[in-house]
């Protein structure tokens, strides 16, 4: 899912600091640990706010993604360093629910992203690095733009390349400022994405690619009635 970050200190692309303190609530953060994981247990606002404040590298991992911790270290290790995990999964949540009678509020990555550019745009913020996996996903990006009072302009769009089992990209660490992921995926009505059925949405549009993926989340089950709070056991071990 989309993945975001930024450092507490912002700067546009002319070293001006705009004004991203105005109205900003004191939140207490709350955390539930599921696999491993510290997951942010507030509203999509509260979450916010948090990042905001502190700045960092957030994730929001979804449902097919959990049985990479066992699989992959770079990403596990990605996961266990973030500076916030937003509970994107609705599979994820419900599971913790029946298996683990552990109740966490889910936050949408795709509220997540719309709110916090609400949010920049209403603080006069519209110069944002944007981080593409392609060149389709960044006409789609300036296309969406055009239509929407958040202008994106093109020199601010990096469309990062296919990485090898090595990942390091210290063009894309020269550039950040403030950045965001964005997936090249078929727009998810607000009703699908409050009722956790963006999959389905994602399923229809590209079955293909998406099949596979979900095929994967049917582990997640397993690894929560399993392992609860506890980071898997990487495979092998």
């Amino acid at each position: 899912m989309s993945v975001g970050c930024f450092p507490s200190n912002y700067f546009d692309f002319d070293s001006h600091r705009p004004p991203l303190q105005k109205n900003v609530r004191i939140v207490t953060p709350r955390y539930q640990q599921i696999l491993g994981i510290s997951f942010f247990d507030g509203d999509v606002g509260e979450a916010i706010e948090v990042m905001l404040e502190r700045g960092g590298f957030l994730v929001a991992p979804s449902g097919t993604c959990f049985a990479r911790l066992r699989e992959d270290e770079t990403y596990r290790q990605a996961m266990l360093s973030a500076d916030l995990a937003i509970a994107d999964s609705g599979l994820m949540v419900l599971m913790s629910r029946l298996l683990q009678r552990k109740k966490i509020r889910r936050i949408s990555g795709l509220k997540y992203l719309q709110q916090l550019l609400a949010k920049l745009k209403g603080e006069g913020i519209t110069e944002i690095l944007w981080v593409l996996p392609s060149e389709r996903a960044r006409q789609k990006l300036l296309d969406w733009s055009r239509g929407d009072a958040f202008a994106v302009r093109i020199d601010n769009c990096y469309v990062a390349p296919q990485y090898g089992l090595k990942i390091e990209d210290r063009h894309l660490l020269a550039l950040i400022e403030l950045g965001f992921i964005t997936g090249d995926q078929k727009p998810i009505p607000d009703w699908a994405d409050r009722f956790f059925l963006g999959w389905l949405f994602r399923m229809i549009s590209q079955p293909r690619i998406f099949i596979p993926r979900l095929m994967r989340g049917f582990e997640l089950p397993w690894l929560i009635w399993k392992y609860g709070e506890k980071m898997p056991v990487a495979r092998g071990q």
